[in-house]
C-alpha cells in the first residue's frame, strides 16, 4: 500500500532527515521516540511548548520531523517513526484500517482559511463558501499558491477543487506548487502576491498578516482536525510503542489538554488550537 507518491524533493528532504533520526538513535531505545507531525504544529510554535514537559515527565527525547502530513504517515507505513499527529482524516482512516497504525485518538482542531493579497484580484474577500471563492480565483486567474506536498492541507484544497466542481489546475500559469510547509509557502505566497490555503494557527505564527489578510473564512468544510496515532507494533516490532502510548496518553490528558488551549492565547488574542479529545 502506498498512501501518497511524494515529489522527488520532498522524498529527498524527508530521508535526510530520517537518516539524521535513525543514525542517532543508539543505546537505550525506549528512551528515544521518534514523532512524525505536520508542519503546522512544528510552525505554530505548539510543539516547543508540548515536547519539552513531555521529556520531562517521561525521560524520553522526542525526536520530532515535521513534515506534510502524507509524509508523515509513509514514514509510519516503514516503521521509521513511532508515533504521528497528523491531519488528514480520510489518509487516516486508510492508513488505520490497512494495519500501520493504531489507538488513532482526536487531540485538538483549528480552521483553515484563504489567504491573499490586500488588493484582492479574485474578489473574494468575505466569501462564506471556500469553494466557491477558489472558482472565482480560477476564473480571474488569479496566482495561487499550492502546498502540492500531499500534506493534510493538499489534500484540503483539492478537496476543495472537487467541491467547486473543477479540476486540479495543474499546469496553468496562475497555479504554482511550492513543494514546501505552510511557512515557507506563505512567505512564497506573500512575495508573489497571491492566495493560499492555510491552517489558521500558522497564519498567526509564522505568516505575514499585513501581506497576506484573511480572505475566505467560516466554511464548515474548512474544519481542522488532528489525531495522534500509534505505530502498529505489530507490523512494525522495533518502534517505540511503549515510549508512543505514552506520548498519547500525554496529549490527551487534562493539562496538557487545558495547555492546548490556552497556546497562542496572550500573544494572539486567541489561542492556535481548540483542544477536543472526542
Amino acid at each position: 500500500m502506498h498512501l501518497y507518491p511524494t515529489r522527488s524533493l520532498l522524498a529527498l528532504v524527508v530521508l535526510g532527515m530520517l537518516a539524521i533520526a535513525v543514525g542517532c538513535r543508539g543505546g537505550d531505545s525506549s528512551r528515544e521516540l521518534i514523532l512524525a507531525t505536520t508542519t503546522s504544529t512544528q510552525d505554530s510554535g505548539l510543539l516547543e511548548v508540548l515536547i519539552p514537559r513531555f521529556e520531562a515527565e517521561s525521560d524520553i527525547h522526542v525526536k520530532v520531523i515535521a513534515v506534510g502530513s502524507g509524509a508523515a504517515m509513509e514514514m509510519g507505513q516503514r516503521g521509521d517513526a513511532d508515533v504521528l499527529l497528523v491531519h488528514a482524516p480520510a489518509a487516516e482512516e486508510e492508513f488505520v484500517a490497512a494495519g500501520y497504525g493504531v489507538e488513532r485518538a482526536r487531540v485538538m482542531y483549528n480552521d483553515f482559511v484563504i489567504v491573499g493579497p490586500p488588493s484582492d484580484p479574485a474578489g473574494v474577500a468575505g466569501a462564506a463558501d471556500a469553494a466557491a471563492a477558489l472558482a472565482k480565483i480560477a476564473a480571474s486567474r488569479s496566482t495561487f499558491m499550492s502546498r502540492g506536498d500531499h500534506s493534510g492541507t493538499h489534500a484540503k484544497e483539492q478537496a476543495l477543487w472537487a467541491a467547486a466542481g473543477l479540476d486540479v489546475p495543474r499546469g496553468r500559469s496562475w497555479y504554482q506548487e511550492t513543494g514546501q510547509g505552510m511557512g515557507a509557502t506563505l512567505t512564497i505566497s506573500a512575495e508573489k502576491e497571491g492566495y493560499t490555503l492555510t491552517d489558521r494557527s500558522t497564519w498567526l505564527a509564522a505568516g505575514d498578516q499585513e501581506r497576506l489578510p484573511i480572505t475566505v473564512e467560516g466554511d464548515p468544510r474548512l474544519f481542522n482536525v488532528y489525531h495522534v496515532i500509534v505505530v502498529n507494533p505489530d507490523r512494525h516490532p522495533k518502534v517505540n510503542a511503549q515510549g508512543a502510548r505514552r506520548f498519547r496518553a500525554f496529549l490527551l490528558q487534562q493539562d496538557t489538554l487545558r495547555e492546548i488551549g490556552e497556546f497562542g492565547r496572550a500573544q494572539y488574542g486567541q489561542p492556535l488550537f481548540t483542544p477536543d479529545p472526542a
